[in-house]
């Protein structure tokens, strides 16, 4: 019986080569996110590179604009670099050329699996130049075992060994012979890894950087003479490592990258995994990845009708980058090269690729006279018999980029101080950096104002940011001559079904636009008991993406917009953090309650949302937390927090501002806050309650 080999090839993800297809938006929620998306795509388009003009502007700033991208990739600090610790386990032979099936460390227990292609018959001391390629998405099986997407790129390596080149194919993360993940925001909902800083872009970039230092080790390769290429997620790989890296002295990118128009706009992230983006904290739009090779030799390659990376973001981003490497005098180093079809891996983009490294490696200009074909099945290129038992591919995600190290309460007033001010620092510089700079006027207006079994309820309109217009939901005592407190609410999808649930018995006129969960009339019974007992005004508010303007609710959709918004430099959690701050700004531009003390309630996610909006707001007497997450791994997810803190030291940060009440029964969660209270003698600032009891039925 013969063996049969499954070669799939997929473009980022299995699931969809390209977008699809936008839908008419309908609802008020759809129509205000997808204007969102395109105001905020327009302020990083219009901001990428226009204050560079001239080379010593680029010159001046390129440092800097490195760091970032490094640290956006996770590798800010660089990994040591351990012992490589190179095995060659196999050599599969050709007449022109000879395969070293080998793997090495980029970091402990961090394998790289890949294929040298060696020219035969090479003099004494005779050096070449190298390639590193870089795979794509394409996942070769043999009974369920991964070969590795280098078996499936194999023509590119012997093309390469068939005409002067030694050339590195290494496996990718996912779909390597050790298969970890690059799907952990698009399929896993590993929303955490915004919060660790974590991208598997990192680790593809780190890989290559390993990559090179493994070739310049070895004696046939001439180290000044290294280019990288690949296509797809390859493509992307190779901007990463040719952005970071100055060892890499020519570059063609194929089919790896355009702009942000086109990837939150346009919508083509919906068809790409998460190797493919950085954590964009800095808030950049491609071109400037791409600007960072300049001024090496950059041939940006693209297919006219591919649906992932359209022609007009690629073009867009080649006339940004154009115009950087006019400034920096080398025009000629920059080319596009654009050839029919879609997303595919064709011999036309072959031989541009080919004949640029030819001119920019070896200096010559010659014809392709030879294709680039696949020479061997696939399991003759497969390193490992046996995966080793040691490896962290498969959770590199864990420790690839590291968190915070425990907080220890601090000794004295003035060592909390100096946490203190560190620790807003970087919640400013790395969390909250996609935050408006300063808060547009609020533009509030009353919506209606209506009374009922001795309520007043009103409603008030307010810009959050621009594109964003929430609704403020006042409530009181009828009659209230002067509040002696006032509660902001701000609620998440339960907590918005549960509010129209008890407002609707007796303003039911004010929700009918909205699906309505059934009524409760004892919960309207007792909330009206209390406006009654006490001179109190609850305010409510459902941030962005909830109640009024929720977007489309498919699993799918609520993926894809929250992926959208990490593209931009924000977490659909942290912008909510925004539009609680402006509900409480919104709160005291009402008449009659500008001085009131105001407290501030959340439940669940919104209860440690809710926490970040308090610090950055001046003037709450108490913060009352219900069913808090214990940690930023189950609970919201804001960029780069847990390489700052977690969540206790965000409360114990807000309870030095305001009282902090949390209703858990988990004292060891809360010991951090707890013990800072007790040291630092903040009387009653902090405290820590049993949740209330639900009601017995009757």
């Amino acid at each position: 019986m013969r063996w049969l080999v499954f070669i799939a090839f997929v473009s980022c993800l299995p699931l969809a080569s390209a977008a699809d297809p936008p839908k008419l938006n309908t609802s008020r929620g759809d129509r205000m996110i997808a204007e969102y998306f395109r105001l905020e795509t327009a302020k990083l388009r219009d901001a990428c590179l226009a204050d560079i003009h001239s080379a010593d502007d680029w010159n001046s700033k390129k440092g800097e604009y490195r760091l970032q991208l490094l640290d956006m990739l996770g590798l800010d600090p660089l990994p040591e670099r351990t012992e490589l610790q190179p095995v060659v386990t196999g050599k599969t032979e050709h007449d022109e050329f000879v395969v070293e099936r080998l793997h090495f460390q980029s970091r402990p227990g961090l394998y790289v699996t890949g294929d040298l292609y060696v020219p035969k018959n090479l003099k004494k001391g005779e050096k070449l130049p190298a390639i590193l390629y870089v795979c794509g998405h394409g996942g070769v099986k043999k009974d369920g075992v991964s070969l590795g997407n280098k078996t499936h790129y194999q023509h590119h390596g012997g093309w390469f060994a068939r005409n002067g080149y030694v050339c590195l194919i290494i496996d990718t993360l996912q779909l390597g012979e050790i298969e970890g993940i690059h799907h952990g925001t698009y399929r896993y909902d590993r929303w955490w890894w915004l919060s660790r800083g974590y991208t598997p872009a990192g680790v593809e970039a780190w890989n290559c950087v390993r990559s090179l230092d493994y070739l310049q080790s070895r004696s046939e390769v001439d180290g000044d003479k290294l280019g990288v290429t690949g296509r797809s997620g390859g493509g992307a790989y190779s901007w990463w490592i040719a952005a970071i890296d100055d060892r890499i002295k020519a570059a063609v990118p194929t089919a790896g990258i355009t702009d942000l128009q086109n990837h939150v706009v346009d919508g083509v992230v919906e068809g790409h995994c998460d190797c493919m983006f950085c954590l964009n904290t800095y808030r950049w739009d491609y071109p400037l990845v791409a600007a960072l090779v300049a001024p090496r030799p950059l041939l940006i390659s693209n297919t006219d009708r591919d649906g992932i990376f359209p022609l007009d973001g690629v073009y867009r981003t080649y006339s940004k980058v154009r115009r950087l490497y006019e400034l920096l005098g080398k025009p000629n180093d920059l080319a596009l090269q654009i050839t029919a079809g879609g997303h595919a891996d064709t011999q036309e983009l072959h031989i541009h690729a080919f004949r640029w490294f030819d001119k920019h490696l070896k200096g010559v200009d010659r014809p392709i006279d030879k294709v680039a074909t696949r020479f061997f099945p696939p399991e003759q290129l497969k390193v490992f018999d046996k995966l080793p038992a040691d490896e962290l591919n498969t959770k590199i995600d864990e420790t690839f980029v590291a968190a915070a190290p425990t907080a220890v309460p601090p000794a004295d007033k003035a060592a909390w101080e100096k946490q203190r001010d560190g620790w807003l620092q970087q919640l400013g510089d790395k969390v909250f950096r996609g935050w408006p700079v300063s808060g547009a006027p609020l533009d509030l207006k009353e919506a209606f104002n209506v009374e009922a079994d001795g309520v007043r309820l009103r409603a008030f309109d307010f810009v959050s940011q621009q594109g964003i217009t929430l609704r403020l939901y006042v409530a009181s005592r009828a009659k209230l001559d002067k509040a002696d407190l006032v509660v902001v609410n701000p609620l998440d999808v339960a907590g918005w079904d549960e509010f129209q649930a008890t407002y609707r018995p007796a303003f039911p006129a004010q929700f009918q636009d909205e699906p309505l969960p059934n009524a409760k009339a004892d919960t309207w019974d007792s909330t009206k008991k209390m406006f009654e007992s006490f001179p109190w005004v609850m305010a409510y508010v459902a941030p962005r993406g909830i109640g009024p303007t929720a977007w489309d609710q498919s699993a799918k959709k609520q993926t894809q917009h929250r992926r959208r918004f990490y593209l931009l430099g924000q977490t659909l959690e942290g912008m909510q953090a925004w539009d609680i701050r402006r509900a409480i700004q919104a709160t005291r531009a009402i008449h009659g309650l500008v001085e009131t003390p105001l407290w501030l309630q959340g439940h669940r996610q919104m209860a440690a949302i809710s926490v970040y909006a308090a610090l950055f707001e001046p003037n709450i007497k108490r913060i009352d937390l219900h069913e808090m997450p214990a940690s930023h791994r189950d609970g919201p997810a804001l960029f780069n927090v847990q390489r700052v803190f977690d969540l206790p030291q965000a409360v114990t940060l807000a309870a030095e501002r305001s009282q902090v009440v949390i209703y858990s029964p988990e004292k060891e969660v809360w010991q951090f806050p707890q013990a800072v209270a007790e040291r630092l003698q903040w009387e009653k600032r902090f405290q820590l309650r049993a949740p209330p009891q639900p009601k017995a039925a009757e």
